[in-house]
């Protein structure tokens, strides 16, 4: 199947890779359906959530523990269940990033995670009620000295 995407162009899309959101995403309950697309021109670990009903809008994601090692919300059963069966080898969880005018104020949401189920790509986004994880933590300095580090 071919989609056509504002960032991307028209892309040819394996219906076998299609990610389903079971809720939608926060903010866009109608959207449903996504293909996660690897950056092969930005940073190796930004990928993009690019939705199929509508070509316009893509969010650019990461996985959380490469801006913050011990990242580990609790996230309750009951959210994951429509999920299907979980466990740490299926399991994919990303977080948004937004981007600003000023890149350096870029920062991730870290208290609303998407959850992958990589064997049935049924997805949810979850609300974390606990405090310390933030809805905009800073990632630009993270980013640029993980950059520094593997150009070493």
């Amino acid at each position: 199947m071919i989609i056509k995407t504002k960032i991307f162009g028209e892309i040819e899309v394996d219906e076998t890779k299609l990610i389903s959101f079971v809720n939608g995403i926060v903010g866009f309950p109608e959207l449903k359906d996504f293909l996660l697309i690897h950056d092969s021109e930005g940073n190796g670990n930004v990928r993009w959530l690019q939705s199929v009903q509508e070509p316009a809008f893509a969010m650019p994601v990461i996985d959380p523990l490469h801006v913050m090692a011990d990242y580990n919300p609790s996230i309750e059963d009951e959210l994951l269940k429509p999920l299907g069966e979980m466990n740490a080898d299926n399991m994919l969880v990303l977080v948004t990033i937004t981007v600003p005018k000023d890149v350096e104020k870029m920062s991730v949401n870290l208290r609303a995670p998407l959850v992958i189920n990589g064997d049935n790509l049924k997805a949810n986004q979850i609300i974390v009620e606990e405090e310390k994880y933030e809805v905009k933590y800073p990632i630009y300095e993270i980013l640029k000295a993980a950059k520094e580090k593997a150009g070493e």
